[in-house]
């Protein structure tokens, strides 16, 4: 499969391997999602579970689409499943799209096509995930109260209520940018020794 690499804005075909790679993007993304729901901890850690096994599609897609837009796509196409799922929030909109525009201009700055680049790039993108959990310090009493209402067992809301300190805060921001570096250099060595030599890039 040929990577596109021309100026020329985005074609069909590298809308529909944006679409492609999102669509394995959001299914990675989801699934972490579900298991947030058995313990805080599990869903305050998922933006940098997400960013560890979700930098193939990511990767992948940054590699075979060297154009601008494809990253900001990607994080649109998550957003609008989020959002027809009823998982969507303004604070993940805010932090989603701010992180999916500083990511294009990093690939942009490296001329998309430069592993570094595209590994910064990805790491910047996975801190978007971060507004899922963030709520919870944002608006917290708020929040409580919303989950409780949704039905979320006591303990649970106890659980989240207790784990969101400080500490909890930063490790929310610094898991995503370890896993995004851990995901990022697992697509190199696959790239290296698979996807390469089947063709896929």
């Amino acid at each position: 499969m040929s990577n596109s690499k021309n100026g020329k804005g985005l074609k069909g075909k590298d809308l529909i391997t944006i679409g492609i790679f999102s669509a394995i993007y959001f299914v990675i993304n989801f699934a972490f999602m579900l298991m947030g729901g058995i313990h805080p901890v599990l869903w305050m850690l998922m933006p940098g579970f997400i960013a560890v096994f979700a930098g193939i599609p990511f990767m992948l897609m940054a590699e075979k689409v060297q154009k601008p837009g494809a990253v900001f796509l990607m994080g649109l196409i998550t957003a609008l499943i989020y959002f027809a799922t009823g998982q969507f929030t303004l604070v993940i909109l805010i932090s989603m799209a701010s992180t999916c525009i500083l990511a294009e201009v990093i690939r942009g700055m490296t001329k998309y096509d430069s592993f570094k680049g595209n590994s910064v790039s990805y790491v910047i993108f996975s801190l978007g995930m971060v507004g899922s959990p963030l709520p919870i310090w944002l608006f917290k009493a708020d929040f409580l109260a919303q989950i409780t209402e949704q039905g979320m067992p006591a303990d649970y809301v106890s659980a989240v209520e207790a784990l969101s300190s400080n500490a909890m805060l930063v490790v929310l921001f610094v898991a995503p940018v370890i896993g995004g570096i851990i995901g990022a250099f697992i697509a190199k060595a696959l790239f290296k020794k698979h996807f390469v030599k089947a063709g896929i890039v």
